[in-house]
């Protein structure tokens, strides 16, 4: 659905607005109908979420005046957990914004306007499905923690103001290590990248770097095929997990740690065709096509989202980070 046209002599379309709160910077991302886009990344000013605030109110207005048509709704990206009172609950890298209600702070910068939030793999998948056109994504980032995302017809599972789809936080090994949520065997505390470079530096008896880990597993040296294996096995575990429940059409894998390491994601395939069983085959497995992009596209994909809602439902979604 796109925004509201307009006729001649009416007011401008509206545009859909993706927001993108970080640690250190903010971007914000209009699009309008036709493919045009503005765009604004500024680093925060200061610290305390009054200053934040205040910035942010500033370059939403500053946006809004190269959008004469207005925001139809807008999608958040807020890297933070969000409890079910609306109020940050816990954000290291700015813990100065916990405490704060979200959904009233945003009702304030965008007063009668559809506003939601959700996380980062939340919002991935919903940008891997606008750009694959396919509907039910299933989106895996190995990074630092290991996120996810599953996106069906109507939007992010499990669905807007239920909290976010967890994906590192499957247990697939209950003997394993602890999480830094507190339980044992997440799928993170062993598919994460540092787990991974943990594990490489074990079985080769040494200190491994990421770039001697690209170059070990480029040259298949066992120590650094072993330790990725393990990460894609477990992976393939979780994504078989969510196939039996869920069928998804297409998994996609992104994140720094995955990206830059050639043949992982078709190692990832490869465990998850051997997992399937009879009449019902794996899902195709593909990297991701946004790369960084993911989080802001993410963010307007869910105004898009909030837009086609009726009216009144359009609550906000909630976010659980990795770790």
């Amino acid at each position: 659905m796109s925004p509201p046209s307009a006729s001649a002599g009416s007011r401008p379309p509206a545009a859909w607005l993706g927001v993108e709160i970080g640690g250190t910077k903010v971007a914000l991302r209009a699009e309008a109908p036709g493919g045009r886009f503005r765009e604004r990344v500024v680093r925060w000013h200061g610290r305390g979420v009054a200053s934040d605030m205040a910035q942010l109110a500033t370059e939403v207005g500053l946006l809004r005046l190269a959008v004469p048509g207005g925001f139809a709704a807008v999608g958040i990206a807020l890297p933070a957990t969000v409890g079910p009172d609306d109020r940050v609950a816990v954000w290291p890298s700015r813990p100065e914004w916990i405490g704060l209600h979200v959904r009233r702070a945003m009702a304030e910068l965008f007063p009668g306007t559809p506003v939601g939030w959700a996380g980062e793999g939340d919002l991935a998948a919903l940008a891997e499905a606008e750009a694959t056109g396919c509907a039910d994504v299933l989106y895996v980032e190995v990074g630092t923690g290991v996120g996810g995302g599953l996106t069906s017809g109507v939007g992010p599972l499990p669905g807007l103001g239920r909290g976010s789809f967890a994906l590192g936080h499957m247990v697939t090994d209950p003997d394993g290590p602890p999480c830094r949520c507190g339980r044992r065997g997440c799928l993170q505390s062993i598919a994460s990248g540092p787990a991974t470079l943990a594990r490489a530096s074990r079985l080769h008896g040494a200190e491994v770097t990421y770039r001697s880990l690209r170059e070990g597993f480029a040259h298949r040296e066992p120590w650094a095929v072993q330790a990725v294996d393990r990460t894609c096995h477990r992976i393939a575990l979780a994504v078989t997990g969510v196939r039996e429940l869920m069928h998804p059409g297409l998994v996609v894998v992104g994140g720094g740690f995955a990206a830059g390491l050639p043949g992982f994601v078709d190692a990832v395939a490869r465990h998850l065709h051997a997992l399937a069983r009879p009449g019902v085959p794996a899902p195709p497995v593909r990297p991701s096509c946004r790369g960084g992009l993911t989080s802001l596209r993410g963010a307007v994909a869910l105004a898009r989202v909030l837009g086609r809602a009726p009216a009144g439902t359009a609550a906000p979604a909630g976010h659980d980070p990795p770790g």
